[in-house]
């Protein structure tokens, strides 16, 4: 195993920072948060015109800042823009040590991972990095990528995460939401349930087949602590592993909605000794607190272990 795929196996993205690049002073803030990720943006954060000066920004924060054990990456413009191929190029030439995935937006299928995937190739051949070592995440923001998640989920080695991008979605798809606002989980012109649920569930669903991480995009109301913790408890429990966070105070959020409680991992401990204590006595099943508890039962549970230990909290 390489050490790119050693790395890839215990990343964490139960928070994931969203910066912009034109900002030496959020970029410093970002470096200093406790999200487990941090994304320092090309793309919708910045203007047009400002596009080309904050490469130089990210690279230097890149470089120069302290980031502890955060993984640190970018967010490119769509490679449908005129911008993608510098800000691949540019910023990949200038801090390719310190770049451990390249967020890539409004993919439709897997022609654009694999751009993006040859890109980096030459770039680390040519700069003598490690190749495949600059991880991927792309973010599903078009009905064609709805569409197509289980191919795109799959197509390449390089590929950490999709996130769920439901602002740009919402357009795609033709969505008439009414009002700002419902565009972050709330129901929309009241939609009976989670507007969202379908897309969430299909790229989950997707994601837990290829062995690659569910991220959920941003919730706008930063005003709202109480709605972006239902949302991201939402997306949660249906399988999904981290939140986005536009402001530092969702971050807190995040990590502890994405992390197994203590009440949980004891629990979790419980049903699975129980389990293990029946079969070494040739026991199909067990009595677990009144509730009868098997194999099935034990890998409910074997993954909130596994997830805890990803967290560091076992």
């Amino acid at each position: 195993m390489s050490n790119y795929e050693r790395a890839k196996a215990t990343r964490v993205r139960r928070s994931e920072l969203s910066t912009p690049g034109h900002s030496e002073k959020m970029i410093a803030k970002a470096a200093q948060s406790e999200a487990d990720m941090v994304f320092l943006d090309l793309e919708d954060a910045v203007a047009p015109s400002a596009k080309v000066g904050a490469r130089k920004n990210i690279i230097a924060g890149l470089n120069e800042l302290d980031w502890g054990h955060k993984i640190r990456s970018y967010r490119i413009n769509g490679v449908h823009t005129q911008w993608c191929h510098d800000d691949i190029a540019e910023v990949v030439t200038g801090a390719g040590p310190n770049i451990d995935v390249i967020m890539v937006p409004k993919i439709k299928g897997p022609r654009e991972v694999w751009f993006v995937d040859d890109m980096l190739t030459q770039l680390e051949l040519k700069l003598g990095l490690e190749v495949g070592r600059i991880g991927i995440e792309c973010l599903v923001e078009e009905v064609e990528a709805v569409q197509t998640a289980d191919e795109i989920a799959r197509c390449s080695p390089r590929l950490e995460a999709l996130t769920l991008g439901v602002g740009d979605l919402s357009a795609s798809q033709g969505m008439r939401l009414g009002h700002i606002g419902v565009t972050d989980g709330e129901a929309a012109l009241r939609y009976p349930g989670d507007v969202w649920h379908y897309a969430r569930t299909r790229m989950i669903v997707a994601c837990r087949a290829a062995g690659i991480d569910a991220i959920d995009g941003p919730y706008a109301n930063i005003a709202n602590p109480g709605g972006y913790e239902k949302s991201a408890a939402t997306f949660s429990m249906l399988g999904g592993l981290g939140k986005w966070c536009i402001h530092p105070s969702q971050i807190e959020i995040a990590n502890r909605v994405f992390a197994p409680t203590a009440d949980e991992i004891a629990e979790a401990q419980g049903v699975v000794e129980a389990v293990r204590a029946a079969e070494a006595e040739g026991q199909g099943a067990a009595n677990y607190k009144g509730m009868m508890i098997d194999a099935a039962t034990t890998r409910l549970f074997e993954v909130t272990l596994d997830r805890a230990r990803l967290c560091g909290l076992v």
